[in-house]
C-alpha cells in the first residue's frame, strides 16, 4: 500500500473487494480542548471567552482516521458539556456500537445510536461527521459527494453581531455588509428595553435597505415577545428567531397569528417530531438547524426533507468553533438543494478569530484547514472526506484544564 498526501500521509485505503473483508473501527478517542477566542461572544444567556470542545477521532484497521469537533459545548442550548459528550461516547456509543463495526455503515450506526441513546444529539453528530470523514477518505472523495454532489459552489451568509448597544455594533455591521454578507443578525442582551433600543437604533443607522433580524434565544415570555415585536414594527425586521422558550410551541403559534414579523424556530426545532408539531400547529415561518442539533449529517438530510415538504425556509447556524466544527455543515449546505437557496450563517471559525474572511488556512485553533469564506460566501473544503487537517500541536497544548482524553479500544 502506498501513501496519499490527500489523506495526510496515511496509507491508502484497501477496499473490501481487494482485501476480502470490510473495514473495522478499532479505536475511539475523545480529546477535550479549550480554544481562546479573539473577542468574547456576548448573548442573552452567557458570555463566552473560550470554546470548550471535544475533538473526536475514530480509527480503523486500514489506517484511515475520521475526525470531528463539537465546537463550543452548551448546557443551555443542547444540555451537553465536554463531560457528557465524552462520557456518552466513551461509555456507550464506542464500546456498544462503534468498536468492531464497519464505519461505512452510517445509516446502521445512526439508527443504533438513536435506539440505545436518548437525546445527546451533539455527541451523535460528532460520530456521524467522523464516519462521513472516514467514508470520504476511503473513496477519495469530498463528503459533499456522499450527500448528492454540489448544488452550488458556495452559499451566501449572514453576519452575527453579539449583544451590545448600537453605537458599538454599527461599525462591524457596516464592515460585514461591505465584505458581502447579505444579512445582519442581532443577539439580544438580558436588558429587555436595551434589546428593543438596539434594534431600532441599528435600523436607523443602517438604513431601510439592509436585511436585519434578531435572535432572542427563547428568553422572552409571550407578553414580552408580543410587546417587543409591536414596538419594533418600524424596524421592519426580516425575522425573529426563537422569541419564546423552546417548549412553548403553542405560544409560538399564537404569537405568529398576532404579529407581522416572520418567526423562525431554533431551540424548539430539534427532533423530527418537534418539526412535525411546529408544522402541524403553524408555529413558525421558517426553521433554524444545526448539524449538532439534528444529530449529524444523515439526520440533517431528513430534517431538511421535512422543511422542503412544508415549504419552510431554513437557515443553518453553528456552534462557535474551528474549521473542523464548520466542515460538516459546509459540505451539507453546498450539496442540499433546498438549503442552498437561503442565506446561512455557518461561520464558526470567523467568530473564533474575529475576522470577516478566511482563505481556509487556519492557525491557533483545532484545525489547520477549513471552509473558505470570501465576499460573504462560504465554500466547502475540497479533498477526501471533510478535507480538513488537524492542528495536532495546538490540540496537545490546549487540553482543557482538569480533563484528560478518553480512549476506547477493541478488547483482546
Amino acid at each position: 500500500m502506498g501513501t496519499d498526501k490527500r489523506r495526510g500521509g496515511r496509507k491508502t485505503a484497501v477496499t473490501k473487494s481487494s482485501r476480502g473483508k470490510p473495514m473495522r473501527i478499532t479505536r475511539v478517542e475523545c480529546i477535550p480542548v479549550t480554544t481562546p477566542l479573539a473577542k468574547p461572544l456576548v448573548i442573552a444567556t452567557t458570555n463566552i471567552d473560550r470554546v470548550h470542545s471535544i475533538v473526536l477521532k475514530i480509527f480503523t484497521d486500514e489506517g484511515i482516521v475520521g475526525f470531528a469537533d463539537s465546537g463550543d459545548t452548551s448546557p443551555f442550548y443542547h444540555g451537553e458539556t465536554q463531560d457528557s459528550i465524552a462520557g456518552i461516547i466513551a461509555t456507550c456509543i464506542a464500546p456498544r456500537i462503534l468498536i468492531g463495526e464497519d464505519p461505512t455503515k452510517i445509516e446502521k450506526i445512526v439508527g443504533l445510536m438513536d435506539l440505545l441513546v436518548r437525546d445527546n444529539n451533539h455527541a451523535k453528530s460528532m460520530v456521524d461527521a467522523a464516519l462521513h470523514d472516514i467514508k470520504g477518505k476511503m473513496l477519495s472523495t469530498p463528503v459533499y459527494q456522499l450527500l448528492g454532489g454540489k448544488t452550488v459552489d458556495s452559499v451566501g451568509l449572514g453576519y452575527v453581531l453579539m449583544a451590545g448597544p448600537p453605537e458599538k455594533l454599527v461599525p462591524d455591521a457596516k464592515q460585514a455588509l461591505a465584505k458581502g454578507f447579505q444579512l445582519i443578525k442581532l443577539k439580544i442582551s438580558p436588558d429587555y428595553e436595551g434589546a428593543i433600543r438596539c434594534v431600532l437604533g441599528m435600523r436607523e443607522a443602517l438604513g431601510d435597505g439592509v436585511r436585519l433580524m434578531m435572535d432572542a434565544n427563547g428568553m422572552w415570555n409571550y407578553d414580552q415577545a408580543y410587546q417587543a415585536l409591536r414596538r419594533m414594527e418600524r424596524a421592519n425586521l426580516e425575522l425573529i428567531e426563537q422569541p419564546l422558550p423552546y417548549w412553548d410551541i403553542d405560544g409560538m403559534a399564537r404569537l405568529r397569528q398576532r404579529v407581522g414579523t416572520q418567526i423562525y424556530a431554533d431551540e424548539s426545532a430539534r427532533e423530527l417530531h418537534h418539526l412535525k408539531e411546529i408544522i402541524d400547529k403553524q408555529a413558525a415561518d421558517g426553521l433554524f438547524f444545526k448539524t449538532q442539533k439534528a444529530g449529524g449529517l444523515l439526520k440533517s438530510q431528513r430534517w431538511l426533507t421535512m422543511a422542503r415538504l412544508s415549504g419552510m425556509a431554513v437557515m443553518c447556524g453553528c456552534m462557535p468553533g474551528s474549521g473542523l466544527e464548520a466542515g460538516p455543515a459546509a459540505h451539507l449546505l453546498v450539496a442540499d438543494q433546498w438549503a442552498s437557496q437561503f442565506v446561512q450563517e455557518n461561520c464558526g471559525p470567523l467568530s473564533v478569530h474575529d475576522v470577516f474572511e478566511s482563505d481556509g488556512k487556519l492557525q491557533n485553533e483545532v484545525a489547520l484547514t477549513g471552509p473558505r469564506y470570501h465576499n460573504g460566501r462560504m465554500y466547502a473544503p475540497e479533498g477526501p472526506g471533510l478535507g480538513i487537517e488537524l492542528n495536532e500541536e495546538f490540540i496537545a497544548a490546549h487540553i482543557s484544564p482538569g480533563f484528560t482524553a478518553r480512549v476506547v479500544t477493541a478488547k483482546g
